[in-house]
């Protein structure tokens, strides 16, 4: 792999040269790259600094796209006409009146989070519990013999890192409201503080990830554009916690190609920590390493990942195994999400699912037959990539396989949150580099947030019917099995792979970078299909 800091201009690749949709965009200023140009000459703005501008831009589009739900406004207290104080607390309420959320489709789970999980209580998360009643997969309250609602214990319900995470954001949010008490801040309502002071770290780790992506495009620098605008985190950067993964992921996949598989391995469990995903990239590397016998560095990333997570989350789950247990507990008992395809399947069909009508059983009913499918399809999965990558007739990049990984648990997972989409944008545009149908696909996922808040809002209130909503999810699948489909077909025609045709093996393979192979399957089809891999060297249409 070429040093990617010290690539000279002529040796990065033009957007405007590769790409039809910047070819096109270039024409107001001027039209495409010309073979003489001057580049690499401006002081200040490289590809990477653009990428972090149109990063800023974008997450602040996206900010703005929820601050409709940190609004304020004033209620007439209900007070004495001396009691300042009861009047002061009662002036400003978080205003979600006529349904904002989702009509402004402005919902974020940071918002109600702050009290549902007595953040602004200002306990400790996995210590602190609250008592819930218990709800059918249907949303109904579950009721005993004697008539009256079944409760449990809730604790803190997200991995520890991201636990931890909310709960420093609290605290933040206490300091900054003590000292706006005292005239030196503006003041406002605690979750509104919370919601901001939180949107600062996970602004900041999307600009973490949009450089770790930069930094592991090798040649093709400019695609990390697609990283920074993406419609997707205009409208998800803030929806969720999972910008704290995508950089842990995007940063050890980038320590990974640095040859530093112990510092991948740290921040592949920081990433596992914070959201299981990045975990999963240990399974491509394990196939790939297998296949070029480089296991030792392997290990070496595994051990310091599982050390990793087990150092962040052992003290937690010793000191407290209920709440450390949350996560895993809930999402046992989860149901098939709106946007899985299960739900899909069980609408259209009116098929009852797995497990049948789950409907009143309690405490609370656990669908096992779904969790076991989910699991086994996910496995099958990566059982078909680990065989695409051991007998493809090059070796593919880490990228291509992490992508269709990430892609599988997504489709095969009965939970598809929408900010988990979040999660595939470094990964796809590392995998496979082509403008056009990223960006669809990217509009595609942006889009479906449209019907999902009117499809909540509910038809009883000028909402869309489930169809609308479910037929937008279907073509978002659609759109990532697509991709997925293109990076295998790239996979064993490594000659139409838009990264190797410039000369490179793999940006992002570290030890696996032009390494032979020590472990092929079927190594005939490999040598027959040997004439069609790219070749390696001096780049060629670069400039």
């Amino acid at each position: 792999m070429a040093d990617t800091d010290s690539l000279s201009p002529d040796e990065r690749v033009p957007p405007t040269w590769t790409e039809p949709i910047a070819r096109h965009a270039s024409r107001p200023i001027g039209g495409p790259l010309g073979e003489h140009a001057a580049v690499g000459r401006h002081w200040f703005w490289t590809p990477l600094r653009v990428g972090l501008l149109l990063a800023l831009v974008a997450l602040a589009l996206g900010w703005f796209g929820k601050a409709a739900c940190i609004q304020q406004f004033s209620n007439p207290p209900s007070c004495a006409a001396n009691d300042k104080a009861c009047q002061q607390q009662q002036r400003l309420e978080l205003d979600w009146r006529a349904n904002r959320p989702y009509v402004a489709m402005c919902y974020s789970d940071v918002v109600p989070l702050y009290s549902a999980e007595k953040l602004h209580e200002g306990g400790f998360p996995y210590q602190v519990h609250w008592t819930e009643e218990q709800k059918d997969h249907n949303g109904l309250t579950i009721k005993g013999r004697d008539g009256k609602p079944l409760t449990y214990d809730r604790y803190m319900e997200y991995p520890v890192l991201t636990g931890l995470f909310q709960w420093a954001n609290a605290k933040i949010t206490d300091l900054w409201m003590a000292v706006s008490d005292e005239g030196w801040l503006p003041g406002a309502l605690p979750v509104a503080v919370y919601f901001n002071i939180s949107a600062l770290w996970l602004a900041l780790a999307w600009l973490v990830t949009v450089w770790a992506v930069a930094m592991s495009a090798g040649r093709r620098k400019w695609d990390v554009v697609l990283v920074a605008a993406s419609p997707l985190v205009m409208v998800h950067a803030f929806t969720n916690f999972d910008t704290l993964a995508t950089a842990f992921a995007a940063t050890g996949l980038l320590a990974w190609a640095r040859r530093k598989p112990v510092l991948a391995g740290v921040l592949l469990g920081l990433g596992a920590a914070a959201k299981l995903y990045p975990l999963f990239i240990l399974g491509p590397l394990l196939v790939l390493c297998l296949r070029a016998g480089k296991m030792r560095a392997w290990t070496m990333a595994a051990g310091a990942a599982a050390v990793t997570w087990l150092a962040v989350n052992l003290p937690i789950a010793l000191a407290f195994p209920r709440g450390w247990w949350e996560f895993f507990h809930r999402n046992s008992i989860r149901a098939a999400d709106p946007d899985s395809l299960y739900n899909v399947v069980a609408h259209f069909s009116g098929w009852l699912g797995f497990d049948g009508n789950l409907g009143s059983t309690q405490p609370p009913p656990t669908p096992s037959w779904l969790n076991a499918v989910s699991i086994v399809l996910f496995l099958a999965c990566c059982a078909g990539i680990a065989l695409i990558a051991l007998s493809a007739p090059v070796r593919p990049r880490v990228a291509q396989l992490c992508f269709l990984v990430v892609s599988a648990f997504l489709i095969t997972n009965k939970v598809w949150s929408p900010q988990y989409s979040l999660w595939l944008v470094p990964l796809a545009v590392l995998a496979i580099p082509r403008w056009k149908p990223l960006l669809g696909w990217m509009l595609i996922d942006a889009l479906v947030w449209v019907p999902r808040m009117m499809f909540y809002l509910g038809e009883d209130k000028k909402g869309l019917p489930p169809d609308w909503f479910l037929g937008t999810v279907v073509l978002r699948d659609l759109a990532v099995i697509a991709l997925c489909v293109a990076v295998i077909r790239e996979i064993y025609r490594p000659a139409t792979d838009k990264v190797r045709q410039l000369g490179d093996d793999d940006p992002c393979g570290g030890f696996l970078d032009s390494a032979p192979d020590r472990f092929v399957i079927n190594p005939r089809r490999r040598n027959r299909s040997s004439a069609d891999a790219a070749p390696t060297g001096t780049p060629t249409g670069a400039g």
